[in-house]
């Protein structure tokens, strides 16, 4: 079965959105969101290891979390374009975290049904982590965007870089296919409506519309990058490739 390649998949989802909340660590605009990003991103970044653990187990190769999130090139990486996107500033970091989260949040309550135990545990401890996620988010995206007009262009300008990316966290690639087909994962394409609504009722307060995508950004799932991502990637795993099976 390939539903390994398809908790790949979440878990590198979660594991670069995580990496990407952890790079304001000490750069964000007040003392709150200098705790709050971080523990969003260890939020995603717990999610992801469980992930790992279970696709590696699933896989049936030996590969640990450690192998699978360290020793894997940028190209065998499958998660979404949206996920890896630069951080550029506040603006586009939150309303990145509230798309995300958005999805999220109805995917796990859709796979508290899953019929593979490990996804069922994943998903009760998830749903609950990304509803505050939209709520922090949200909550950023409604107060910037009805804020100065300073801010109001900034989100503006946020929702037109970003909103070409929506569309992939609706696709499901073919192992995708397999794990809905067997009850173990949610059909992505099956929670858009859920996701219209949150989006419409936090960008009616924020005095932002969501614009017609001419075209949908894709090539995630296939392991086609950004370059932003092999950068991210070499941070993040330089240590571990320093040092080959060291223990801390």
């Amino acid at each position: 079965m390939a539903v390994w390649e398809a908790l790949l998949e979440l878990a590198d989802d979660h594991l670069v959105l995580g990496h990407r909340m952890s790079e304001w660590c000490g750069h964000a605009p007040m003392l709150e969101e200098d705790l709050a990003m971080p523990n969003m991103g260890l939020d995603l970044i717990g999610t992801a290891r469980t992930l790992y653990d279970h696709a590696g187990k699933l896989e049936g190769k030996g590969r640990s979390e450690d192998d699978l999130a360290y020793l894997r090139d940028e190209r065998e990486y499958r998660n979404c374009l949206l996920v890896e996107r630069p951080n550029e500033d506040f603006a586009h970091t939150m309303l990145r975290q509230f798309y995300f989260a958005a999805f999220m949040r109805p995917y796990w309550l859709a796979a508290l049904n899953s019929a593979d135990e490990t996804v069922r545990g994943v998903a009760g401890k998830a749903e609950k982590e990304m509803a505050y996620h939209i709520r922090h988010a949200g909550e950023w995206v409604i107060r910037l965007g009805d804020g100065t007009e300073e801010s109001a262009a900034r989100m503006r300008d946020a929702v037109e870089a970003l909103h070409i990316y929506v569309d992939e966290l609706f696709d499901s690639s073919d192992a995708a296919r397999e794990a809905e087909a067997a009850g173990i994962l949610p059909v992505r394409a099956d929670l858009r409506p859920a996701w219209d609504r949150t989006v419409a009722e936090v960008f009616a307060e924020a005095l932002l519309e969501q614009p017609k995508a001419a075209y949908a950004q894709r090539g995630g799932r296939q392991g086609l990058h950004n370059e932003t991502l092999g950068h991210l990637l070499a941070e993040m795993q330089v240590v571990h490739r320093a040092h080959p099976g060291a223990r801390w």
